[in-house]
């Protein structure tokens, strides 16, 4: 219990001055009553050398100030989400019941969920949403665990596809890697049962990333292009670019330039024309042609293409101000480009504009991206 707290805090890079800062902070938006500043500073010392144990109050205020779930911070084992009373068979035919109950219109609610829950993700960044991503998983799943028939499964199997994904990627993103794969895995088997291989081939394709960012990235590219078999012809034209903008990427951390290239024409090709961003059939895809280019900057940047910097340039200018951690994904790739020309100056710039953002959005993915540039710099 105690290296926990102490693992999760330094892989954000804080101090723990920096993290009674944050608890502070966190109780006044909150409106919560937390120690002294000077107690704080002795309760995380105590905290994180087993000499305290953290308190369910201050356990509460932990996870969305570091982004954790806690099991992460506590090393509990996951709780079920049934009671112990669901063993017996009134529960249990309740429990059923309930789940027929839910039509059309709850599970739009559910996914009006996820769609906000979205949103505060890429404005606010996904550390804060740990408790209320939890809450809704959890909903999700109780809901499909009770459900019987395949007319009331597939639609809460969907949502639930759609909802895990997305915390697979909150998850990733502040660093808890093994429940960002367990979410994916979570999320392939709703997709696989609703029987929409759109969600399925998006899951695959996301859950490449975080075997790149494991050190496989060989196995992440073969993933991804297992996702595009898988999706066929049954992907919309947006997905479809997604997917080869996603392979363009793998393509470029393994270093095959010729198949980058392929790849990204490929997307281009695929992608519809005109400003609009989200994909109507799948509300996870945001794609156009300003994000298109965004990201072919960034695979050209991993090349040491000399067009990345035009192409990330351009995505800047047009960026949506909305999207705070794909800014700060975009920073990082204009340092790593003006680094392969050796225009320090610049590279250094944008690498302190991308660590002001990822402060913002506590993204431990891109405090990693950014610690490997600072040190080549």
């Amino acid at each position: 219990m105690s290296s926990r707290l102490r693992e999760v805090r330094t892989a954000r890079g804080w101090s723990q001055e920096r993290l009674v800062r944050e608890i502070e902070r966190y109780a006044h938006q909150c409106m919560a009553v937390v120690a002294s500043t000077a107690s704080l500073h002795v309760y995380i010392s105590e905290w994180e050398n087993g000499k305290r144990t953290i308190s369910a109050r201050y356990a509460a205020i932990l996870r969305p100030v570091l982004g954790v779930t806690s099991s992460e911070l506590l090393g509990n084992p996951a709780s079920s989400a049934l009671p112990a009373s669901a063993d017996g068979y009134e529960d249990l035919v309740s429990r059923i019941e309930s789940a027929r109950s839910i039509g059309v219109d709850v599970v739009n609610s559910l996914m009006d969920q996820t769609e906000l829950l979205r949103t505060f993700d890429r404005q606010r960044g996904a550390a804060s949403l740990v408790d209320q991503m939890a809450g809704h998983l959890a909903t999700l799943e109780e809901a499909l665990t009770f459900a019987v028939l395949p007319d009331a499964r597939q639609p809460v199997a969907r949502a639930l596809a759609g909802a895990a994904t997305l915390a697979a990627w909150q998850a990733l993103d502040v660093g808890a890697v093994e429940r960002a794969w367990r979410h994916y895995e979570l999320a392939k088997r709703a997709a696989q049962e609703a029987d929409e291989p759109m969600y399925l081939a998006h899951a695959m394709a996301e859950q490449a990333y975080v075997l790149c960012d494991a050190g496989r990235p060989t196995m992440g590219l073969e993933l991804v292009r297992d996702a595009i078999r898988v999706g066929g012809g049954r992907t919309s034209p947006r997905l479809g670019a997604w997917l080869h903008a996603a392979e363009a990427e793998l393509c470029a951390i393994n270093g095959a330039s010729e198949d980058c290239q392929r790849a990204l024409e490929k997307a281009v090709a695929l992608l519809p024309a005109g400003g609009e961003v989200r994909d109507p059939d799948m509300l996870s895809i945001f794609l156009n042609s300003g994000h298109l280019e965004r990201w072919q900057g960034h695979s050209l940047a991993l090349i040491g293409n000399e067009d990345a910097v035009n192409s990330l340039y351009a995505a800047l200018h047009s960026a949506d101000p909305t999207f705070v951690r794909a800014k700060s994904g975009l920073h990082i790739d204009l340092a790593q480009a003006h680094l392969a020309r050796e225009e320090f100056g610049q590279a250094n710039e944008h690498v302190q504009q991308a660590r002001l953002l990822a402060g913002r959005t506590g993204s431990v993915r891109h405090r990693r991206r950014i610690d490997i540039l600072t040190a080549r710099m």
